[in-house]
This record gives structure tokens, sequence and C-alpha cells, in this order.
């Protein structure tokens, strides 16, 4: 596998995220952590799924514990939120710095907290399950915001690309 491919593909990742929180962060508060009609019942709490479940694979890559849980109780505000983001993309940023091609195959044991199993993945395919679940819950909020009047436009990756040529 290609490191380089990892490094593009978690830029855009963060680039869409920015684009998605600069909106949300134009929601009043109620907008924000009122309930709706998603599988995590608002958008504060599908936010801090994703970003929750982001950071706990970062920390079993780096063979760390959390740091400190995220919650909506410790994000409970769009800045306080955003602040966490940033701080975990810089995480993030650093993993990604060292990646290698050869690091990308390493396998990775965890266990599921929903099932208790351990299993055995290989890095790679890791990395991809934190993007396209970012995807699936940064679409599931644009279009929640966009339905409040804070479209955070085009996603595509194909702009981001474009952007920064």
């Amino acid at each position: 596998m290609n490191a380089e491919y990892f490094r593009t593909l978690f830029r855009y990742h963060y680039w869409a995220w920015a684009r998605v929180l600069d909106q949300v962060a134009k929601l009043s508060q109620d907008e924000y952590a009122g309930s709706r009609p998603l599988d995590y019942g608002s958008l504060r709490a599908t936010l801090v799924h994703a970003l929750s479940a982001e950071s706990g694979y970062l920390a079993r890559w780096d063979g760390k514990p959390v740091e400190s849980p995220i919650s909506e109780e410790t994000v409970a505000t769009v800045d306080a939120l955003r602040d966490r983001w940033s701080g975990q993309q810089q995480k993030m940023d650093a993993f990604l710095a060292d990646l290698t091609n050869e690091g990308t195959t390493r396998e990775i044991k965890q266990v599921s907290a929903r099932t208790g199993q351990e299993s055995v993945t290989p890095l790679w395919v890791l990395m991809a399950q934190i993007v396209n679940h970012g995807t699936q819950h940064r679409s599931e909020v644009a279009l929640t915001i966009t339905q409040l009047g804070h479209s955070p436009g085009d996603l595509d990756i194909t702009r981001y690309w474009r952007e920064q040529r």
C-alpha cells in the first residue's frame, strides 16, 4: 500500500470536515445540540461519534489509551468540538508523517467494544474505515445543516485536489 495515498486521503478528509464544521459553527446551540432524526439523535451526538471513533482508532494504532474520552459533555459547544477536532487532526498528521508503505500493512489487534471479540486487521483497512466512516457521518451532517440553511457546498475529492494544486 502507498503511504502517500493515505496522507492525501486524510488531508482531503480533514478539508471536507473543515467545510462542514465551518457551517456547523453558524448554527445556534439549539440547532447543534437539539434532537434530529439522525442515528445518534442530534448533530452534536453524530459529530461526537465520528470524532470519538477516529480518536479511538488512532490511539489503538499507536498502542495507547484514548487520552480523554470525547462525549457530548466534553464538546458541549461547536467551539469545543472544533478545538478537539483540531487536536485530533494534529495527532493524525504526526502519525501520517511517519507512515511508510510497509507500515500500512502492519497488523493491528483490537477488541470490539460491541462484541468483545478480538480481531487482527491490516492498518490500511482501518485507515480506509476511518475515511469511509467519516464520509457517512459527514454526509448525514451535511444534509442536515443544508436543510437548516447552511450547506457546506461541494465536498468532492476532485474539488479538494484542484484547490490544492
